[in-house]
């Protein structure tokens, strides 16, 4: 039972914030109105992400270190999982930008178009486990380049937009959220969010290694 309470401690979590996150009260502000909500399931689901992309990059770092190959195949599942995540989180955005920016997707704000590239980065390392056939060998390969991924996406979504114009709170020169509007009440939901859906994200993870041991043995 205590190996799974963290399981369902993030599936009450979720479901709190789902329900409460659209009946508590927010501040009134001018654009952002109702909208202001997203932050409950937006931001959330990038901190998944991005917690399950340093997951990968842990692991490719180990299993350079011990030339281990279920350590390979951890960084694997995580960034499948991280992948996963930056679709639903990708959506949300565009779904923001489209309420309060009026365009779905705008090239000129620095982040968007890094979260772009990032998800261009990860796909070009599922391609490129895809295309070696021996093990060792991909390992070795895919964990290089599985750090550099996460280093680049970091660079391209957290340091380029605060260094230039950009229209997402707390970059190029906006202010955070937390700066001005994110008082007690959404605090509430806020943080408990971003808790609950790294500790879903890390079980989804958990399944992805159990996949992955059970089709090892079958090979064997």
């Amino acid at each position: 039972m205590k190996r799974h309470f963290y399981k369902i401690f993030s599936v009450l979590i979720i479901l709190y914030t789902l329900v409460w996150g659209l009946l508590n009260p927010i501040p009134r502000l001018d654009i952002l109105n109702e909208t202001i909500r997203n932050v409950y399931y937006h931001v959330p689901i990038w901190f998944a992400m991005l917690f399950m992309m340093f997951l990968s990059c842990v692991q490719s770092v180990i299993s350079l270190s011990k030339n281990n190959l279920e350590n390979d195949t951890k960084a694997l599942n995580a960034a499948i999982v991280g992948f996963f995540f930056s679709l639903p989180g990708l959506f949300t955005g565009c779904m923001w930008a489209k309420y309060t920016w009026g365009t779905w997707w705008t090239f000129q704000d620095p982040k968007l178009n890094g979260v772009a590239i990032s998800i261009l980065i990860y796909l070009a390392y599922f391609i490129l486990r895809a295309s070696i056939d021996d093990e060792l060998k991909r390992a070795r390969i895919s964990a290089v380049y599985n750090v550099f991924a996460f280093v680049m996406m970091n660079v391209f979504i957290m340091v380029l937009p605060r260094l230039t114009d950009s229209l997402h709170p707390g970059n190029g020169g906006n202010p955070a959220f937390g700066k001005y509007d994110l008082d007690s009440n959404m605090r509430m939901v806020f943080y408990p969010a971003v808790i609950g859906w790294i500790l879903f994200s890390y079980w989804l993870f958990e399944i992805k290694n159990r996949i992955s041991s059970i089709k090892n043995k079958l090979h064997d």
